[in-house]
């Protein structure tokens, strides 16, 4: 191998270059690099391997799922029911649902209730009190001579 002698931020290199084309590490000698590399095509080809194997085992599993009448959607259903009721049989669920019943009960969320339901129902009557009169204005304007004239007008348009 031909010495390298473009440091890239790294210092002097010791002229040896790694499998990626960088150099090796001054602490790392070609033997040293050459077994690591046989390492490392062992090591990818296991993980290869072990995926085939693994693709092979998830295509039985479906159809024996399948020969057993388990479709995708049946399978989601059973997983989120399942999830659903560790969720719920969570330390984390059943402290915060024993926490809203403490509130629930308490003085300062029956006060805040019905003070929201009491605003609730004066924006309720203020809205509907708006809109009687915005339909009576309506109304009024459409008595008006005015707008009995714009009427005349559109409707003669259209007759022409």
């Amino acid at each position: 191998m031909e010495p390298s002698n473009h440091g890239e931020g790294f210092g002097m290199n010791s002229g040896m270059e790694g499998a990626s084309g960088g150099a090796l590490p001054p602490s790392l000698t070609e033997e040293e690099a050459e077994e690591l590399r046989v390492e490392l095509t062992k090591v990818e080809d296991e993980i290869q391997t072990l995926r085939q194997v693994l693709s092979a085992k998830e295509r039985h599993a479906a159809d024996i799922k399948r020969q057993l009448g388990i479709s995708p959607l049946s399978e989601i259903k059973q997983n989120i029911t399942k999830g659903w009721q560790d969720v719920q049989s969570s330390n984390v669920y059943l402290t915060a649902s024993a926490t809203l019943e403490d509130i629930s009960r308490s003085d300062a969320y029956k006060k805040t209730q019905e003070t929201l339901s009491q605003a609730g129902q004066m924006t309720s009557a203020a809205l509907s009190s708006m809109g009687s009169a915005i339909s009576q204005r309506f109304g009024e304007m459409r008595s008006s001579s005015s707008f009995k004239n714009l009427e005349d007008k559109i409707v003669n348009m259209g007759k022409k």
